[in-house]
């Protein structure tokens, strides 16, 4: 037995190797995964397919920057691919008149991006208010919210599919900048920029870490803690509601049924990927991107080679469950 404890402690990974795994796990695995793709994945180098994989992960890298502020808090929102499915809905209904009775395409657009927003930061402030006023544990608030949300879009249009064919949304953000980059692409950046300036550069950053931290020690240091919560989950609402303009711009469709589905899970698993520890206190935009963009290009790379969908879910799950436990090492 003795020699066998000896063994182990042989085998034992250097601590500052382990310390490397910790910190830029995600990305080294990524960069591999990209060299095997380079190597035996065709035409993967070319301008069509890197675009093709940035517009796959804009969804869910939007998704991803909200669900990193509301975990970096402590807690968790799973209703964001329900708001994702509301935004769409909501949106062909304005904008083809069926709500206010706007007929004029164009003018019925621009009101109903606005509104279904609104709407979206409305159900994350709502989430926020269940958290902090009547203290309701936040996987069972945001699935509340999830049943209830999915329930109204499928009810609103009794479960029919829309198409956008004629929306000046989806002509717009489906287009290309410059002929070859994707307006989604664009709109990605600029959040992913505008949340890494607000986690670096602003007093709400420290706010929020220090929430999810210790919240009973950041009230006694006169953190306004219920307001940050709720400011993030408003945040996370309206970003689930900008990434359902994207779906929708990218599928030319609505569909209450299945838009969004499962969209929240990818979120987490980017967010748990890329190095925000799920029990708070810590957040990184930088690795959800890479954590959103590893999982697609993972899925991307399995379907490439005929592997069901369905095993690259397992693959994804199995990658959460290492990405905590290299997170429990960390805390230890």
């Amino acid at each position: 037995m003795i020699r066998l404890e000896q063994r182990l402690t042989a085998l034992k990974v250097p601590h500052n190797l382990r310390t490397i795994g910790q910190d830029y796990g995600a990305l080294i695995a990524l960069v591999l995964l990209i060299i095997f793709n380079l190597l035996f994945t065709t035409q993967f180098s070319s301008v069509i397919a890197i675009t093709n994989l940035l517009v796959h992960v804009t969804p869910t890298l939007i998704l991803g920057v909200g669900m990193t502020l509301v975990i970096a808090t402590g807690g968790i929102d799973i209703s964001v691919g329900s708001v994702m499915g509301l935004t769409g809905i909501l949106t062909y209904l304005i904008f083809s008149g069926k709500l206010f009775g706007i007929h004029n395409i164009v003018l019925g657009t621009i009101v109903a991006i606005p509104i279904a927003l609104a709407v979206a930061a409305l159900i994350g402030a709502f989430n926020g208010l269940l958290v902090t006023r009547f203290k309701v544990q936040p996987i069972v608030a945001t699935l509340i919210t999830l049943i209830t949300i999915r329930g109204v879009a499928e009810v609103t249009v009794n479960g029919f599919q829309f198409a956008f064919l004629s929306a000046p949304i989806v002509s717009w953000l489906s287009g290309n900048l410059f002929g070859f980059l994707p307006r989604q692409v664009i709109l990605m950046a600029v959040i992913v920029a505008i949340f890494v300036w607000l986690m670096r550069a602003t007093s709400f950053s420290r706010y929020l870490l220090a929430a999810g931290g210790n919240q009973a020690a950041a009230r006694l240091a006169g953190v306004p803690v219920n307001r940050i919560l709720i400011i993030v989950y408003t945040i996370c609402g309206l970003l689930a509601g900008v990434a359902g303009l994207a779906f929708i711009a990218f599928d030319s469709a609505a569909n209450p049924v299945t838009d969004g589905v499962g969209m929240e899970l990818d979120a987490i698993a980017a967010v748990a990927v890329g190095g925000t520890p799920l029990t708070g206190g810590r957040a990184t935009i930088p690795g959800t991107v890479i954590g959103a963009i590893f999982i697609q290009l993972i899925r991307q790379t399995l379907v490439a080679r005929n592997v069901p969908d369905d095993i690259a879910s397992v693959i994804i799950g199995v990658l959460i469950i290492l990405a905590v436990f290299v997170q429990r090492q960390r805390k230890a």
